[in-house]
């Protein structure tokens, strides 16, 4: 069991600061066969193992690339697939997806990717350690197919557990849709933005498991068993993946129209209650600018008849405009326009 650890410097765009990034390359001899892993890994380090195995040089610029669309690609002695799973960071704003490659043959296995992908990562160390001894043998026992089955089964189980975690994302907006005091339309976007990046990932990833089934099948040893079965699981759970997201997208819709629905509702009521205060405060409007005129009415300013002392035109006015907007209320009221 080797281990190299490359050190490689980045320059944030954000900040002044170097952050160090390691390359790493694992090294796991089985019983039948090799495992090498690389993380974040250089050109050079891509290049020594396609002399050792033959890679085509196509497939080297592909598994550089940070991002590239799924693909399988069938040789003599091997093949070679990309796999898109989500990363680890689940960050708002975060939309890329972590890219794994993968080069399968008889006597070997090679992985690349940038170190993003947690259960791989986890599972490379359960290899290199002795504290999991019953489960390292179980991985390493047999041959490559039976660890690149096992290397995306706990992927897709991540992938399984981060559709729990929409489920009980969609649990809690159901509650906040109904509640008119927390606003809940940027939550229900974010949610169905990562809905439809997962949907692009399982999609593709069932169709794609499926071509490994085809093509592993001569690389297996007669200890392996039936490997269709173990690759036919893996499908299954995708099938659930893919299942629970289209129930979740349908359930977003419905959540996002229940939230238009209510908040046009609720600006529909703060709109009634203004336009009901404007109506019923336009008499006092339209008299109290009679009574602010120089014309001669009643109980102006300038009328000797003020019977009700220095306030009449205060008085008058107020009677007038109370009069007006009581009448207009219980027209209103009856007419249904006025409810609890």
């Amino acid at each position: 069991m080797k281990r190299a650890l490359i050190p490689n410097r980045l320059r944030s765009n954000r900040k002044n600061v170097e952050i160090a990034v390691e390359n790493k390359i694992e090294t796991i001899n089985a019983e039948k066969f090799v495992w090498i892993d690389l993380q974040n890994p250089d050109r050079s380090d891509v290049e020594k193992l396609a002399e050792k195995y033959n890679f085509n040089e196509l497939n080297i610029e592909d598994c550089l690339t940070k991002f590239e669309l799924p693909k399988l690609d069938s040789y003599d002695n091997h093949f070679f697939v990309i796999l898109q799973f989500p990363p680890l960071s689940q960050k708002v704003g975060i939309s890329k997806n972590s890219q794994l490659s993968i080069f399968v043959g008889k006597d070997f296995l090679v992985t690349v990717h940038q170190g993003d992908l947690k259960p791989l990562v986890d599972l490379v160390d359960i290899c290199k350690s002795e504290s999991d001894i019953q489960r390292r043998n179980r991985i390493l026992k047999r041959s490559s197919v039976l660890l690149l089955h096992e290397i995306i089964d706990v992927l897709v189980d991540d992938l399984q557990h981060i559709s729990r975690k929409i489920i009980a994302n969609l649990d809690e907006i159901e509650d906040r849709v109904f509640d008119e005091t927390k606003p809940v339309a940027r939550s229900i976007a974010l949610l169905r933005r990562e809905i439809n990046r997962l949907r692009r990932i399982a999609n593709p990833l069932k169709k794609f498991v499926a071509e490994i089934t085809k093509n592993v099948q001569r690389f297996s040893s007669e200890d392996d068993g039936e490997i269709s079965l173990y690759f036919d699981d893996v499908i299954d759970h995708i099938d659930k993946v893919i299942e629970t997201l289209e129930e979740s997208r349908e359930t977003m819709e419905i959540y996002k129209d229940t939230d238009f629905v209510l908040s046009t509702e609720k600006t529909n009521k703060v709109l009634a209650v203004l336009t009901i205060i404007f109506t019923l405060a336009i008499p006092a409007t339209v008299i109290g600018t009679f009574y602010g005129m120089n014309v001669e009415l009643p109980g102006g300013i300038d009328n000797s008849a003020s019977i009700l002392g220095p306030f009449t035109t205060f008085i008058i006015v107020i009677i007038a405009s109370s009069i007006s907007a009581i009448m207009m209320f219980a027209y209103f009221k009856r007419h249904g326009w006025i409810n609890n």
